[in-house]
């Protein structure tokens, strides 16, 4: 016990890992047990990670754990794990889809399941070690180790075309990595290790041209994870072959890894070349926002739908980083949050009704909420809450990201914000649409429709998983700063050190009134805007 208590942090990385070996090494006969043991595993340590990361350790201070590991080229390599602001919730998310999502697919795989849980704990394993990492080549190490398990998850588990999905994910991802890797070893070599503050500090001393380079090795390796039009292709088909855990981790944690990529490594360490690369970056965001909504919306497949609805979602979260705002930063971290919430609880919602169905084409349902009311309730919370509805999570993280945007002081932030609006209206369209045709529309009565196969509603275990689901979509909805209070002084800092403009404002002034004239028409400059002395006063 005196052990864990002095390493929490390697234990949450490295049990999931140890425990999934332990799985991989009985027999096929005890999937059954092998399953049991994954999920009172990863519940065990998400009970843990909650006990330590907020009970004795959570906050802006955070842990760490630190030590020299090895040396590669001649480069000390740390042996660095910590949690901070940044990264507490995202950590907090991992440890809580991983066991839920396994009693939520709890009868979905039928061959290989002992095998599955394992890899299931294996990418456990490297998600929260990217996220816990504070040396770049251990975060590295971490970052390539996550596509193993959810290649074979893919390829193994998922649907009639998995292999070809398994390998454009495997290979876009590994691609972007290798021209990461080049400028890692680049920058390790001129700051004398992986560090990131003494990497940041030497890239400071470079050529701007060649900290663009740089930045821009970083911004394409996580901008395929998150994934940024136009290097978001793999995600349709990884998502809609992958079996349902598989869909809710990816869509949950995986996505996040890039933009939490951008914002604890490519732009502390490059504030410079960020800046510079602010706009390219908004306006591949506002087409990510617009694109991903428009071509959910021609979707027949209900899963390719909320497939594409993750592109639209995660173009909010970089128009926000893009934004070098307070309020629009501390927005893209919440919508992080969000989008593993509910898309996460999407893809559990459409795998529940595959799973009895044996279908997911919109054409091929109708009348659900009759046969399904319970089932119909929960699907409608989380659709308000993917669309942005008031009192829900959605609506907090999109607005926040949208003023930021608006408020921003680049020159461009105005018109982005109006055009990134439409999305928001787009993704209620889309959404509804679907909702109102597979619930409320008429009943396919063909025999082979998927909803001739609907027979039960949710049993008790399909409800236990979706209630905190729903309780966080309210929760993060009514009272955001739960989760970003921890956030707010590491992303100040971030802002300042990388001399975001100050951000804009509108002061409303009192008009002066001499005469009647004068009340009939508004004073001059009763409207003004000003700039605000200082980023950090945006938010409260």
């Amino acid at each position: 016990m005196t052990w864990l208590n002095s390493h929490p942090l390697t234990f949450l990385v490295f049990a999931p890992a140890i425990l999934g070996c332990l799985i991989l090494a009985l027999p096929q006969a005890l999937g059954r047990l092998s399953r049991m043991l994954g999920f009172m595993g990863a519940l065990a340590i998400f009970i843990l990670s909650l006990a330590w990361l907020l009970g004795h350790h959570g906050g802006a201070a955070g842990i760490a754990e630190r030590t020299p590991w090895f040396t590669l080229v001649g480069l000390p390599v740390d042996y660095a794990l910590s949690v901070d602001g940044l990264n507490l919730w995202l950590v907090l998310l991992t440890t809580f889809l991983v066991p839920l999502t396994m009693l939520g697919t709890w009868n979905s795989l039928k061959d290989r399941i002992g095998t599955f849980a394992a890899m299931f704990l294996l990418l456990e394993t490297g998600m929260v070690g990217a996220l816990m990492a504070q040396d770049l080549f251990f975060f590295y190490l971490f970052w390539e180790a996550m596509l193993i398990p959810m290649y074979f998850m893919i390829g193994i588990w998922g649907g009639d075309e998995r292999r070809y999905a398994a390998n454009k994910f495997f290979l876009y991802t590994l691609s972007g990595s290798l021209l990461w890797l080049v400028a890692l070893l680049y920058l390790a070599n001129k700051a004398g290790g992986f560090n990131p503050a003494l990497m940041g500090q030497a890239a400071a001393l470079l050529p701007f041209g060649v900290q663009c380079w740089l930045f821009i090795a970083f911004a394409v390796a996580f901008a395929i994870k998150v994934p940024l039009f136009p290097l978001h292709t793999w995600l349709p088909d990884a998502h809609v072959q992958a079996p349902t855990a598989g869909s809710v981790i990816l869509a949950g944690v995986l996505l996040k890894l890039g933009g939490y990529g951008f914002i604890r490594f490519a732009i502390p360490m490059f504030p410079a070349a960020s800046m510079h690369f602010a706009k390219p970056i908004a306006i591949l965001s506002v087409i990510a926002i617009v694109y991903g909504a428009l071509v959910a919306m021609v979707q027949r497949d209900i899963k390719k739908l909320v497939a594409y609805s993750s592109v639209s979602h995660m173009g909010f979260v970089m128009l926000g980083l893009a934004s070098f705002t307070v309020i629009g930063t501390q927005g893209a971290m919440l919508q992080m949050l969000n989008h593993g919430i509910s898309t996460g609880a999407l893809f559990l919602l459409v795998g529940m009704l595959y799973d009895r169905a044996h279908t997911r084409m919109i054409a091929d349902f109708g009348g659900v909420a009759v046969k399904m009311p319970v089932f119909t309730a929960f699907f409608f919370i989380v659709t308000l809450s993917s669309i942005g509805l008031p009192l829900t999570n959605g609506f907090v993280g999109e607005f926040w990201i949208l003023n930021g945007t608006f408020l921003s002081g680049f020159s461009w932030g105005r018109l982005y914000a109006c055009l990134a609006t439409s999305g928001v209206l787009l993704g209620a369209v889309y959404m509804l649409w679907m909702f109102k045709r597979v619930f409320w529309g008429p009943e396919y009565k063909d025999e082979d429709s998927g909803t001739h196969h609907l027979h039960a509603d949710l049993n008790a275990r399909e409800v236990a998983v979706l209630l905190p689901l729903v309780v966080l979509i309210f929760w993060m909805g009514v009272h955001p700063k739960t989760f970003v209070a921890v956030s707010e002084a590491p992303v100040v800092a971030l802002l300042q050190e990388a001399k975001a403009p100050a951000p804009r404002t509108f002061v409303l002034k009192p008009a002066v009134h001499e005469s009647p004239a004068a009340e009939e028409a508004p004073a001059p400059g009763a409207h003004e805007e000003t700039a605000e002395p200082a980023a950090h006063e945006v938010h409260r």
